[in-house]
């Protein structure tokens, strides 16, 4: 079966699974291999559990009419994703960065579908896989469809860009964020910098931080650029008012009063005002869109408990954004400050570097309480609280009582930092 004649198959089903867990009826099953899984022994079951067929790339699997057999199942989604991204009518905004990617799709989508039957990518499913899966759910009267892109190696945002082929792109930062794979921070720089390239290669338009020296810099010769700053009139001027503990942001005579908390959720709503300004969204409909947005599943969220007034940002962590994260908390107003701090992941060489100078960056803040968790801030040298595991943590904090507090959690999202709310 050829892949036109399977995008024929698929606008009769226009649902797509990957998960026999989670089927639907009449979608058709991709059956994707993993380490630990086989998709294929799944495909029967999917279709006795509703889906219409099932897509597999091993003979032995393929027993009935209902089984589509191909050479790579992966490769086949990935190029269903790309005809059918060709196929639809939608502008494609393509976003990815070391910091923020998942709010600024949301704020971004929060923006836009004001005005535009608005899709975007769910969660964070911004790899090689959620990229199609987000490509595959736009529908014919999708006008604008947000897609986020992740990486943590070199080529993969231009293997992405590949198949979204998007009009428009914006890149959040460049951070500290899988050095592992990308080496250091100019291997992240130029990885990253794989969206801004497909775009100008192909003519397409780029939105960023005029603010930004790297992104400036990179950008100086090209011409389809539009973007935001505080001070550069020859740009779109957004100002941060205040950001204690919410951002609180100036257009014009216009004040938004967003939910997010830290200076660093500053840009991430720019990005957004500036593509509604570009885009032709009513200011008061921007305005409404930001204004209504609340973070959830670990993001910078608000929690109040037991008395204590809480920032959970455990989602996440790499070095530039804990340490965005800790500078917007030193600056808040507060009489007794607490803070966890959690393991960065995927630092390889650099982990003991990068954690030794996070501690010591948070032992010179002077805060009330410094929780420092996981193998590698364990190994930092300094006289903060230091916890191997969570579960060292937690048995600390059973036999010790927390003064009421303004308490900052972060973390990398193995570290589950979560679980510190059922025992404070």
């Amino acid at each position: 079966m050829t892949i036109e004649q399977l995008h024929q198959l698929f606008l009769e089903f226009p649902q797509v699974c990957t998960d026999t867990r989670k089927i639907s009826p009449d979608c058709i099953f991709f059956a994707l291999k993993g380490d630990n899984f086989n998709g294929n022994s799944y495909a029967a079951e999917a279709i006795k559990k509703g889906a219409s067929y099932a897509v597999v790339d091993e003979r032995e699997f393929a027993v009935n009419s209902k089984t589509i057999l191909v050479k790579d199942v992966l490769t086949t989604l990935q190029n269903l994703a790309k005809f059918h991204r060709n196929y639809c009518k939608a502008k494609v905004v393509a976003l990815t960065g070391s910091n923020g990617k998942t709010t600024t799709k949301e704020l971004i989508t929060a923006v836009l579908s004001k005005k535009y039957k608005t899709i975007a990518t769910k969660g964070n499913l911004n790899n090689h896989i959620g990229v199609p899966l987000t490509l595959l759910s736009i529908t014919p009267d999708t006008e604008m469809a947000i897609v986020e892109m992740g990486a943590n190696h070199p080529k993969e945002i231009n293997f992405l860009c590949q198949l979204a082929m998007p009009d428009y792109g914006y890149i959040t930062n460049f951070g500290k964020a899988h050095l592992e794979g990308f080496g250091s921070e100019e291997g992240v720089i130029k990885a990253k910098s794989e969206l801004y390239d497909h775009l100008t290669t192909h003519g397409k338009s780029i939105f960023f931080n005029a603010d930004d020296p790297i992104q400036k810099n990179k950008l100086g010769s090209v011409v389809e650029k539009y973007g935001y700053s505080q001070e550069d009139n020859q740009f779109f001027r957004i100002k941060l008012v205040s950001a204690d503990p919410f951002v609180k942001i100036a257009v014009g005579n216009t004040i938004i009063s967003t939910q997010l908390v830290g200076r660093y959720n500053f840009t991430n709503c720019c990005a957004a005002i500036l593509m509604g300004q570009y885009f032709n969204v009513d200011l008061d409909k921007i305005k409404e869109g930001i204004e209504n947005y609340a973070p959830q599943n670990n993001r910078s969220q608000i929690i109040n408990k037991n008395g204590h007034h809480i920032i959970l940002d455990a989602y996440n962590a790499n070095p530039t954004s804990m340490t965005a994260a800790l500078e917007s908390f030193q600056q808040l107003k507060a009489d007794h400050k607490i803070v966890f701090l959690g393991d960065m992941f995927e630092l390889g060489k650099t982990a003991e570097k990068e954690h030794q100078e996070i501690s010591d960056l948070v032992t010179n803040m002077n805060f009330d309480q410094v929780y420092l968790i996981g193998e590698n801030f364990y190994k930092t040298k300094g006289y903060l609280n230091k916890y191997k595991s969570f579960d060292q943590l937690k048995e600390t904090l059973k036999n010790s009582t927390l003064e009421h507090a303004t308490i900052l959690i972060k973390g990398s999202r193995g570290m589950a930092l979560e679980r510190i709310l059922d025992i404070l």
